[in-house]
């Protein structure tokens, strides 16, 4: 039996473990925010994820009390000498669940269903925390255990891990705690586990990430709130002027138009085809898609707006009355070869700008992450390449996401020699930060022995090209 088989079998053999210890760690209402849960879900997941890593021979596990007040687990595996370090990444923070009664299953209860896992967090991220949980476990399955180190797990290779508490708020306590420890998450390869393929199957680097910034953007047009019977028709409605706002932003075909903002870029990547793009999004039949080029390129190559709130009042309840204020918080999707805070100048300058009848607008910035695009060709690339190939039966493409993790950046600008692979469990069908999240058991399966392969191969790709 090869070396890849005895892997394989021993991920397989893993993946009951698996599947109880993702139904414990989905468990934990690990929302990085107090208002919405209490603070000692997060606490509990990462006393998990901490307990976890050490269980599996990690040294020096413990938690990071990062600035804003979240915790980030760390842990390491001193490697033989003259070896490439390897970081591991991923987050036991999750998105809230929005509207809990609309989920099949209750959120935070790991159900199995049409052979997927459906939970919060189930896929992104801590579908990706078992992944490189399961990966580790097999090496030290098939080589015996880490008694001597990651050479005693069968890696010729240093390891770190580090699993993030509150990347889903963008609140960036690692990157500044990072910046404040340099030496802590310093690593010659970074596998991102936050990420995943670009269909179930098919073997993905992310080689760019969209940035972001978000706006609040508020109208006001009245002293206060006017009877709409007896001022309408005259009295300019701040809900209204609101809503012209915001219609500007996008053009007749709902492609993104920010003033002094490019919207023509292309992707030179893997093919988004249109019928896939509208299967994976669940568009409804006869509802057309927003924006004008190929799918990819909107998704991974251009600008994009999208309003996620808007204050007013609701339908039930509401009175006959012309507002007197409104607000909107705004968020911005920012491309490669853009720089998030030049963008956010941009969105800032065309809503005070476009202001329908004299209204007063007053725009308040939010934060800004810029984008990322990989290097990827360098060893770990390579590593990874051959052992997605190995583990899927198929060569590694890359593709884009219109997501961002602001980390990526920091830690370019901290190791700016080190390679950052971003892959992970969270393929289209997983539906991140919606309703009834799942992940797809062959997907964590197969990642999790690639990655494992990805450890055990990468030390010699980067000495040879060395």
């Amino acid at each position: 039996m090869t070396p890849q088989q005895n892997l394989a079998d021993a991920v397989r053999e893993l993946m009951p473990r698996a599947r109880a210890d993702l139904a414990d760690l989905v468990a934990f209402a690990s929302v990085a925010d107090p208002r919405q849960y209490p603070v000692e879900e997060c606490e509990g997941a990462a006393r998990w994820v901490a307990d976890a890593f050490a269980a599996e021979g990690l040294r020096d596990v413990r938690l990071l009390d990062t600035p804003d007040g979240t915790q980030s687990v760390y842990g390491e595996l001193p490697g033989p000498e003259g070896a490439p370090t390897v970081l591991l990444y991923s987050h036991y923070d999750v998105q809230p669940p929005l509207d809990e009664a609309a989920w099949t299953s209750p959120p935070f209860t790991l159900t199995e269903r049409g052979g997927r896992w459906y939970g919060r967090g189930a896929a992104d991220c801590k579908g990706n925390v078992l992944m490189h949980l399961t990966a580790l476990r097999a090496l030290r399955a098939v080589h015996g255990g880490a008694g001597d180190g990651a050479a005693g797990a069968g890696l010729p290779v240093g390891l770190k891990v580090v699993v993030e508490g509150s990347e889903e708020r963008g609140t960036g306590g690692l990157e500044r705690y990072a910046e404040a420890h340099p030496e802590l998450l310093a690593a010659d390869a970074v596998v991102i586990g936050d990420t995943g393929n670009f269909a179930p199957g098919l073997p993905t680097a992310t080689a760019s990430l969209r940035g972001s910034t978000t706006v609040e953007v508020s109208v006001s047009t009245l002293a206060g709130n006017l009877h709409s019977g007896q001022f309408g028709g005259a009295a300019p409605d701040a809900l209204t002027a609101l809503v012209r706002l915001l219609g500007t932003l996008h053009d007749e075909h709902g492609a993104t138009t920010v003033a002094g903002l490019a919207a023509d870029q292309r992707w030179d990547g893997v093919a988004y085809p249109e019928e896939q793009f509208r299967a994976d999004a669940g568009v409804l039949d006869g509802v057309g898609l927003v924006g004008t080029g190929e799918v990819a390129d909107r998704l991974w190559a251009r600008p994009s707006v999208t309003v996620l709130g808007i204050d007013c009042p609701p339908v039930v309840g509401a009175t006959a009355s012309v507002q007197a204020r409104a607000r909107a918080l705004v968020s911005l999707r920012v491309p490669p070869g853009v720089g998030a805070r030049a963008a956010q100048d941009a969105l800032v300058a065309h809503l005070e700008a476009a202001a329908p009848w004299g209204a007063r607008v007053e725009v308040v910035r939010g934060g800004t992450g810029d984008p990322f695009r990989a290097d990827t060709g360098g060893p770990a690339y390579a590593a990874m390449g051959t052992a997605l190939r190995e583990a899927y039966g198929r060569e590694m493409v890359l593709a884009g996401e219109g997501g961002s993790i602001p980390l990526c950046n920091t830690l370019r600008r901290l190791y700016p020699r080190a390679e950052l692979v971003l892959v992970g469990v969270e393929e289209p069908l997983t539906a991140i930060h919606g309703i009834d999240e799942s992940v797809d058991p062959v997907e964590l399966e197969r990642m999790s022995l690639a990655e494992a392969l990805f450890l055990r191969g990468y030390a010699a790709a980067w000495h040879a090209a060395r």
